[in-house]
């Protein structure tokens, strides 16, 4: 069976290109002709990887990517929590279709998916890697899929276009397409180190000095899930997932404080003594800001950043575990990978 992915340059896409060859699907990967292919496979005659140049704003490359393939995995997104030109989530412009898609990153992005599927009619299922911002905060609870984002505020960009495409999929599931949300958590492990390894960069920062003390009070609860795992659930969702069916894909929730205090113990290395406050994190945030619209540099800390780490995101998982043999490992297991990983690349230092 041959699968499309999109974003699949990505931290998450490329992990899943590996996984489905490994599986035995052909793979046709969906990437931009300026991508960083160093995660992929290399490309092979007569069955396992294929590229095909495109991006999911230009409806007619990823219609073209589209054919011949039976299911779609859809993981392209902007992830970056902070963008100088926040349109980029949600700025649009129009292809002349019968049905006027929007091609756009996020949120178009998917509507343009949702076109291919219609003008195409052999796509047998779309997988659609939404997140955990498409819920919204849990605030004092643990969260499942019933929950729907409340909408009075959005802590981020990327938040607000996964809420909006979330309502889009969701509709789009109820007029019969077969399409199956998936909503990842905190991802981190082995892989590219970029916004969407959030931890394996702020486990750089702490053991590199630039991140001396807690952040916050480091109360405040994440749900926490390993690529790998998040992988197999992707694939379990396309064998076993019901379209119009959410499932989280999440695992131990856990504090920022629990990730720091893990790694220190799995390196024999001291904690944090203190912890630094929100509001010198935020400033921080600002400079960094400032600095960025020189540089060009996207910055590690953002307010927008900030505001994520005001609330709290805990979700349980029983849905996924329960319906699509969903195994997430536990956070210290994870992380004991993690950090012998970042040690080898020399990345960290214990």
């Amino acid at each position: 069976m041959k699968v499309l992915v999109t974003g699949a340059s990505g931290y998450l896409g490329g992990r899943l290109c590996h996984a489905l060859l490994k599986t035995g699907y052909s793979v046709r990967a969906f990437v931009r002709p300026t991508s960083d292919l160093s995660s992929l496979p290399p490309p092979t005659d007569g069955g396992g990887l294929e590229l095909a140049y495109g991006d999911v704003t230009d409806y007619q490359s990823l219609l073209a990517a589209c054919s011949g393939c039976r299911v779609i995995f859809h993981a392209a997104a902007l992830v970056e929590p902070w963008l100088p030109d926040p349109s980029r989530f949600l700025k649009a412009s129009t292809h002349k279709l019968t049905y006027n898609s929007i091609s756009i990153v996020n949120v178009g992005g998917l509507r343009n998916v949702l076109q291919a599927y219609k003008e195409i009619g052999t796509i047998e299922k779309i997988i659609y890697t939404s997140s955990f911002f498409a819920l919204g905060s849990t605030d004092g609870d643990v969260a499942d899929e019933s929950q729907i984002h409340h909408g009075k505020f959005f802590c981020t960009e990327y938040e607000k276009s996964k809420a909006v495409s979330d309502k889009i999929a969701l509709e789009a599931a109820a007029e019969g397409v077969a399409i199956v949300p998936v909503y990842p958590g905190v991802v981190y492990g082995p892989g590219k180190v970029t916004a969407g390894n959030s931890v394996a960069r702020l486990i750089i920062e702490r053991f590199s000095g630039r991140l001396p003390g807690y952040i916050g009070k480091g109360n405040e609860k994440f749900s926490f899930c390993h690529v790998d795992d998040v992988v197999e659930g992707h694939i379990a969702a396309l064998n076993k997932g019901q379209p119009g069916e959410r499932y989280l894909l999440t695992g131990e929730n856990a504090s920022f404080v629990d990730v720091f205090d893990i790694a220190a113990a799995l390196t024999e290395t001291s904690r944090p003594r203190f912890n630094i406050p929100l509001s010198i994190i935020e400033a921080y945030g600002w400079i960094s800001v400032f600095i960025s619209r020189i540089t060009g540099k996207l910055p590690l800390i953002s307010p927008p950043t900030v505001d994520v780490l005001r609330h709290q995101w805990a979700y349980s998982c029983e849905k996924a575990k329960t319906e699509l043999d969903y195994s997430p490992r536990s956070l210290e297991e994870g992380l004991g990978e993690v950090l012998p990983w970042l040690k080898s690349l020399g990345l960290i230092k214990y």
